[in-house]
């Protein structure tokens, strides 16, 4: 797998959508979710009954100037959160607005730490506990999960990252022949991304950590992607992914999928999963597969 010519764009099209709905786990993000996009000028609707949601859609599409950007955080308060979206999607895109839906989810001990922390009390808050009450969540919310059409994994992510990631994938307009591509390099020892299509662990490698002058640098120096990439074991993979890919992806299309999120683990996340998601995003630019967006999740522990 190498690129073939100049790497393309991270988008081949860019486009800012007028209807954002924000679901997901509790103490997941979406608070500061809803305030980002309120900065950015958007009239943000929070905790409004399911029942209201049609009412809503109705108002957004008979005044396009007053309501040109809306986000609406929809989670398990509005009851039936499935259902709430299904009805609130139909009601737009029957007036010929398409929202885009963006999940934001984190791991089980991050959200308990989050409620910990704060002292919020979970919605779904019961005499089982805070741990029965996130896996409920996770149980009621898991069809709204799947109809999204971005999903983040905040466990792990600053203010400003999930800035750029919400906003990254919220620029991305996909051809239907195409699928929209990100890319995550991370450390096993910090936690698989949950929101992953794919996960390649590419430990199998020889790592640079142990290479006194490598082991303060990067996989985006050259140095280290020289070392890695040299490693016949490294270019092997690469062509094995490669062939994976092109049976995978047109089956993926075929099959109505319109986002592939792939995750590439070593042990730090720092050195071989960066230079080899480099890689494969290069590839994947060089094949016109569709737009691809690369977060170096451990980038900024180095």
């Amino acid at each position: 797998m190498t690129g073939e010519g100049d790497p393309r764009p991270a988008t081949d099209a860019v486009s800012e959508p007028a209807v954002v709905i924000v679901s997901g786990m509790s103490g997941a993000g979406k608070t500061a979710a809803a305030k980002l996009f309120e900065d950015l000028g958007y009239t943000v609707v929070d905790n409004l009954p399911g029942e209201l949601l049609p009412d809503l859609a109705e108002l957004v599409s008979s005044d396009r100037e007053r309501f040109a950007r809306v986000a609406i955080v929809l989670d398990v308060r509005a009851g039936d959160a499935a259902l709430a979206l299904a009805a609130m999607r139909g009601a737009l895109e029957g007036r010929g607005i398409r929202p885009r839906v963006v999940y934001l989810e984190a791991s089980d001990d991050v959200l308990i730490r989050r409620f910990s922390e704060t002292r919020h009390r979970h919605p779904l808050a019961d005499e089982r506990g805070i741990a029965s009450s996130i896996a409920e969540e996770r149980n009621r919310l898991e069809a709204v999960r799947g109809d999204s059409d971005v999903v983040l994994d905040t466990s792990e992510l600053s203010l400003r990252q999930l800035r750029e990631r919400l906003f990254a994938a919220l620029a991305t307009d996909v051809r239907s022949d195409q699928l929209a591509f990100q890319l995550i390099s991370f450390g096993f020892k910090h936690g698989v991304p949950l929101e992953s299509d794919l996960v390649f662990d590419v430990r199998f490698m020889t790592n640079p950590f142990y290479v006194p002058e490598l082991r303060p640098l990067s996989g985006l120096t050259d140095e280290v992607r020289t070392f890695v990439l040299e490693q016949p074991v490294a270019v092997r993979f690469l062509e094995f992914l490669g062939d994976f890919l092109d049976f995978a992806i047109p089956a993926y299309i075929n099959e109505g999928k319109t986002r592939l999120t792939i995750a590439i683990g070593c042990t730090g996340g720092i050195h071989r999963s960066i230079v080899i998601a480099e890689e494969i995003a290069t590839w994947l630019r060089s094949r016109d597969y569709g737009p691809v967006a690369v977060f170096h999740r451990e980038l900024e522990r180095a």
